[in-house]
């Protein structure tokens, strides 16, 4: 095991590296200019003014020199920890991530726990009930949560569970009210929750509707197996036949969608957190794709590439944990 974590880990490197070469080539290649429209003080500015101040600035974020240069110069930067500089917040790129990423790993993170503690309790319910009215009735709201895009569940939230003009339940946007940094922690703490209890649902949804149908899948082919059958007419309780043989050897479909669903749900953030106007990673990158600010484009895709690979590699690790069959030493 460990010769092969050591063999993917060094996987890694050349795979980010062709991930941030491609990223970084279509970015370039993209039609536009981020310095296009320059503005003086009053709004406007001369003709030759904006052309002198776009070269300036050109050349100020290396535009000047040909992409592979540019490459190598960001590839370098990106080995000391040096994202770049934001062309539209004129900041470093490493203090907006600060910023930005713990709102969105805490987003996801609870979206997260909330879509396994669904899905696991759910599939294994509707797998032992398989063909009752419950395991129907779940499958057909599973189905109907999986097909609702959750761009349209948000703006319909907003509408109905938000407006004055309706229910009026939860906050439209942000993630804390106006008067939070004057509250005591534990009312900061509540009212910060019930900011994020909307931009939650519609992050999770979809993910235990999906889940829980795999979870279903795989505890019906395993309940058919013989080893089942066996375990039972040794009289062993219904409940260690199914949590104890039957989950257990389900699990490895768990395992695979694990390992990507919480990078994936870091891409599905740029929507929620542009709807409910949530300050996280996800609107940061929407709008450096909009404006053109390409040092935060490659930061976000280089972490989203690095959780995606690191992801990968965890689930391979819990396989051998879940299935002892499986092992990952070469035999001779």
């Amino acid at each position: 095991m460990t010769t092969y974590i050591i063999r993917r880990l060094l996987l890694i490197i050349p795979t980010l590296l062709g991930i941030t070469i491609m990223v970084f080539a279509i970015s370039r290649a993209a039609p536009g200019d981020p310095f296009a429209q320059m503005a003086g003080p009053g709004g406007q500015m001369d003709a030759e003014r904006a052309a002198d101040v776009r070269e300036q600035r050109m050349k100020l974020h290396g535009f000047d020199k040909p992409i592979p240069v540019q490459y190598c110069i960001w590839l370098g930067n990106v080995a000391r920890l040096d994202f770049g500089y934001s062309i539209k917040h004129h900041r470093p790129v490493s203090e907006l991530i600060a910023e930005k990423l713990p709102i969105t790993i805490v987003l996801n993170l609870l979206a997260f726990v909330i879509i396994y503690a669904v899905s696991l309790p759910l599939g294994v319910l509707s797998a032992v009930n398989h063909k009752r009215f419950f395991d129907r009735a779940s499958s057909v709201v599973l189905f109907m949560l999986w097909a609702l895009p959750s761009m349209w569940v948000g703006q319909m939230m907003i509408g109905y569970l938000c407006g004055p003009t309706f229910l009026n339940w939860f906050p439209p946007a942000g993630l804390s009210s106006n008067n939070a940094a004057a509250m005591p922690f534990f009312p900061w703490l509540a009212d910060r929750a019930w900011h994020l209890v909307l931009p939650v649902i519609c992050l999770s949804y979809a993910g235990f509707a999906y889940l829980s149908k795999q979870v279903r899948a795989g505890m019906l082919d395993n309940l058919r197996m013989d080893y089942v059958r066996t375990a039972r007419a040794k009289g062993l309780p219904n409940r260690v036949v199914v949590l104890r043989h039957a989950f257990r050897n389900s699990v490895i479909p768990v395992i695979t969608i694990m390992a990507t669903i919480l990078p994936a749900m870091f891409g599905g953030s740029v929507i929620i957190e542009s709807i409910f106007s949530i300050p996280g990673m996800g609107r940061l990158a929407f709008e450096a794709i909009t404006t053109r600010d390409y040092d935060i484009v490659m930061a976000v895709a280089t972490i989203a590439g690095a959780l995606n690979l690191v992801g990968l590699l965890f689930g391979d690790i819990a396989y051998a944990f879940a299935d002892p069959r499986i092992s990952f030493e070469s035999k001779n």
